[in-house]
């Protein structure tokens, strides 16, 4: 006779289980035997995900490295500063006007001051802080004077420059050449007509009744302009446009500009400013025009001067002068369009 507390004995069947004990019994059976299976088939499915990524990332930084080589830019930081600078841009027009007179101002400093820096290497001489104290007065005279004074007080900040510099070059005595004399003087007052100026003059625009969403119109074209040329001219790009300006510049990205510029310059006319369709294509082609020659022209000045950028401050981009050589001469049509163009529409 067997005590209840001792186990069964070999030859004596098990007590009957229940459904439920079965059950669990038949579970954990289960996931013992499948278990390895599956942590298996998870780190190989998570192995392929991992190969996966990896050759994705390789693949486009390849792709980058190509582009960055045919270019000179750098696609992922350009995008990103690229970005960044046009949000900055949206919320100060859209959502406060006079935002975007500091904005201006700040660019334009920058420009002025990389331009200045980069002609002083070159063996120039160039007086900055008059420069600044200048342009900066120039600038903002474009939004908060009437057009008369404007103009005046452009007229004394050339005067101011250009005698300063030969104010310093008397005060030297260093028997420098009158070619270069007159180059200094002549540098003096294309940083203010170029700079400082064109900047002020898009201020003006700005100033208008509505002036914000036009300012808003010219750089959205320019950019379709850049943006344009760019991606048609690394996919399409055999045929230099102008090899000893820019040699990467082809006719398949001017193509690609004027596609762009068009398109662009339509749909900112008619959902942005209500114009007409044709206006619409006569200001991205004004701008296709003034933004390619903006372009080649500070491309010429930087081969002159032997340089690549007018900077590295933007990286992926250049300097700040690198990225408004295209804005600052497309603002001259943007405001004649604006004389013109208004009150064809108003009537």
């Amino acid at each position: 006779m067997t005590d209840a507390s001792d186990p069964p004995r070999g030859d004596e069947p098990a007590s009957p289980q229940t459904r439920r004990e079965a059950g669990d019994a038949r579970r954990a059976a289960e996931s013992h035997d499948t278990g390895p299976a599956l942590q298996s088939h998870l780190r190989a499915a998570r192995s392929e995900l991992e190969n996966q990524v990896a050759q994705a990332r390789a693949d486009f930084e390849e792709a980058n490295e190509r582009i960055k080589e045919r270019t000179g830019r750098d696609l992922i930081v350009a995008t990103l500063i690229g970005l960044a600078i046009g949000l900055a841009l949206l919320g100060s027009l859209i959502f406060v006007k006079w935002a975007f007179v500091p904005f201006a101002l700040a660019a334009a400093m920058l420009a002025m001051f990389e331009f200045s820096r980069a002609l002083t290497v070159s063996g120039r001489r160039v007086d900055l802080v008059p420069q600044l104290i200048a342009g900066t007065v120039v600038v903002l005279s474009g939004y908060f004077v009437s057009s008369w004074l404007h103009w005046v007080l452009l007229f004394v900040a050339l005067a101011f420059v250009v005698v300063w510099r030969l104010v310093a070059q008397m005060a030297s005595h260093d028997g420098r050449r009158y070619a270069l004399v007159l180059g200094d003087v002549l540098i003096a007052a294309l940083l203010q007509l170029y700079v400082a100026f064109l900047t002020s003059l898009c201020l003006v625009l700005l100033s208008k009744d509505g002036g914000e969403w036009w300012v808003l119109s010219f750089i959205i074209i320019a950019v379709a302009v850049d943006t344009g040329a760019y991606v048609a001219g690394i996919t399409l790009g055999k045929h230099p446009m102008a090899p000893r300006i820019s040699p990467k510049k082809t006719w398949e990205g001017f193509g690609g500009a004027a596609a762009a510029a068009i398109i662009a310059g339509v749909l900112v006319g008619i959902f942005m400013l209500g114009l007409d369709g044709w206006m619409g294509a006569v200001f991205g082609i004004l701008i296709l025009a003034t933004a390619t020659v903006g372009d080649l022209g500070e491309s010429m000045i930087k081969r002159d001067l032997g340089i690549k950028d007018m900077s590295s401050w933007l990286p992926g981009h250049g300097g700040v002068l690198d990225r408004l050589d295209s804005i600052l001469l497309s603002v001259v049509p943007a405001l004649a369009l604006y004389y013109l163009f208004t009150p064809l529409v108003a009537s």
